[in-house]
């Protein structure tokens, strides 16, 4: 069964995972957030209860 043999796939993934960690990992990490995070306290909106017109 040529599945268990994990000569050649072992390589491939190992190869995969270093290249992304390695190379792909740090580029997109290095990109700026378009929406940065606020560190303002929300406002809480007074909620009224709705007037049904059929009660």
């Amino acid at each position: 069964m040529p599945q268990l043999n994990p000569s050649p796939w072992f390589f491939i993934m190992l190869s995969s995972w270093l290249t992304f960690s390695l190379i792909i990992q740090p580029k997109v990490l290095a990109f700026l957030s378009t929406n940065p995070p606020s560190s303002k306290t929300p406002t809480i909106s007074d909620t009224s209860p709705w007037t049904w017109p059929w009660t």
